[in-house]
């Protein structure tokens, strides 16, 4: 056979993954936030696109054009001024008593009547009222909102609070630098996270310096703080309370033993009986293993919903998008159209003009996608919105997806970093896609986090006498039409972080005779 080459035309078709369809889908994942900041590079290179004008701005400008327009044509000249002057004198100086003063009042559009007399009952102002004046000052305009977050005082963080302190216990300012330098090293808890051996050679101090300084600054408020541990935070706290005593020393220094109950070896280590325990453990309770959690951490930003889900009167469910997370962004046809009339630069405003209609499509693409999918997770978790999280269905991708004919990768997507905000709450669009749990009887299957609280909330119903274990848990899910194997109930209790029935029934003991003391 002989080989040799040839030229041939073939004809195929494939699907390529082209740069705009690339952030097309990559826009189905992008939260609000970071869409808006995607929108705003956009508007910032392609002079196309630009953000639509807010309404109020638009009327303040018209209002200030008629203004404007209003003006006398002769209000700049010298004999207008002349005349407003020696008018304004005559009225200011006359002596026509209150005829007067209503008469100035009218002309300036102002107020001098004395709003505080001298003799009588002082005025009172209603709050409402109050809340009117406050909106009619210049500057507010008239019937504007105000936001009651502009009038709270700042929180302080803990590093200032600290700060305020340190002078104050150390006058030294070399003292002063190694306290700054632990200061920088807290953790948001109140926790030192660092080596004094390090620190003291960094500094270029002595050890027993170092130390002195962390001494003096874990007496400082909030108590047990520059802790390098719970257990030393513990100890802080209980020493400025005097109740350090060596029964509590022991009982601190074996944590891990109050951790996994163990009462009879606790007993033995500190001394002490049963009743002494109780009370020692009472305290331990009251103590504050974060002490720098009360404060100022970080700016905390609220979640926003991206769907909100309301009852309509027909008696089904109204899913709307938030239109406060909606991006807004316009294309100015008529700059192209004034611009490209001179032929210069047309190439560069054609391509922009294809960038910006694209970018309004994949918006509007964007935004029928996630109505879509969220009309969907509401049609399947109908049960679940009217009568809570017992009757959240079991639901998967493949499901929605084929509901709504689309690729479950793009379901997947679009429920990424998404809320719904439902009347039972405000949830992440992942929550309602749960695994599914057959049933007995080849009933109905259950949504897993549907059978975790209703572990939870048998665990919370027992009583002290009778601590459920699991397979008690496993029987009275059996019960209720759940077939659950024993090991799984105890995987989801562990990962709800509940102890053990052997470690409840301690615990639970301890705290009602707690309680009865």
């Amino acid at each position: 056979m002989k080989l040799s080459a040839n030229l041939l035309q073939r004809q195929t078709q494939s699907l390529v993954m082209t740069a705009r369809l690339r952030q097309s889908i990559q826009l189905l994942q992008m939260t609000h936030f970071e869409v808006n900041q995607f929108i705003a590079q956009e508007v910032e290179q392609n002079p196309l696109l630009e953000f639509p004008y807010n309404d109020d701005d638009e009327a303040g400008g018209e209002a200030e054009d008629d203004r404007y327009a209003h003006q006398p044509e002769d209000a700049g000249s010298d004999d207008g001024y002349d005349n407003r002057t020696e008018a304004l004198s005559s009225d200011w100086y006359d002596n026509g008593g209150s005829a007067s003063t209503s008469r100035l009042n009218d002309e300036l559009d102002a107020n001098y009547t004395n709003v505080f007399p001298d003799d009588g009952a002082p005025q009172r102002l209603d709050a409402p009222e109050l809340v009117s004046q406050w909106k009619s000052m210049p500057g507010s305009g008239e019937g504007a909102d105000y936001d009651l977050d502009d009038f709270v005082a700042g929180q302080v963080s803990l590093r200032d609070h600290l700060a305020q302190q340190i002078p104050f216990v150390l006058p030294d300012m070399a003292d002063r630098l190694i306290a700054q330098n632990f200061v920088d090293q807290l953790d948001d808890c109140g926790y030192l996270q660092a080596d004094i051996v390090e620190a003291g050679e960094r500094l270029g101090t002595s050890l027993a310096q170092a130390e002195r300084v962390l001494a003096t600054l874990q007496s400082l408020d909030p108590p047990g703080v520059f802790a390098r541990s719970l257990a030393e935070c513990l100890a802080i706290q209980l020493r400025q309370k005097d109740r350090y005593d060596p029964a509590m020393q022991a009982l601190v220094e074996n944590l891990e033993l109050l951790a996994r109950r163990d009462f009879a070896t606790l007993k033995r280590l500190c001394g002490v009986d049963e009743e002494d325990l109780l009370d020692m453990l009472g305290e331990i309770r009251q103590l504050n293993p974060k002490p720098g959690s009360g404060f100022e951490a970080g700016v905390s930003e609220a979640i926003m919903p991206d769907v909100v889900v309301r009852a309509s009167s027909d008696g089904g469910w109204l899913v709307e998008l938030n239109p406060d997370t909606l991006p807004r962004v316009l294309v100015n046809q008529s700059y192209f159209s004034r611009v490209t009339k001179n032929g210069e630069d047309r190439a560069f405003l054609s391509n922009c003009l294809q960038t910006a209609n694209w970018l309004t499509r994949s918006l509007d693409q964007r935004a029928n996608t996630i109505t879509n999918v969220a009309s969907e997770i509401v049609r399947q978790q109908d049960a679940f919105l009217r009568h809570g999280v017992d009757h959240l269905r079991p639901l998967n991708l493949k499901t929605v997806a084929e509901a709504i004919k689309m690729h479950e990768s793009t379901v997947s997507r679009v429920t990424s970093n998404k809320y719904m905000l439902t009347p039972r709450g405000l949830f992440e669009l992942k929550y309602f896609f749960t695994v599914s749990i057959s049933a007995v009887a080849g009933g109905d299957s259950h949504s897993a986090e549907a059978v975790r609280h209703k572990i939870r909330a048998l665990i919370l119903q027992e009583s002290p006498e009778a601590v459920l274990s699991d397979d008690d848990i496993v029987d009275m899910l059996k019960k209720g039409g759940v077939d659950l194997a024993r090991r799984t109930v105890a995987k989801y209790r562990e990962a709800m972080n509940i102890a053990s029935s052997v470690q409840r029934r301690r615990e639970k003991r301890a705290l009602a005779k707690v309680a009865g003391f």
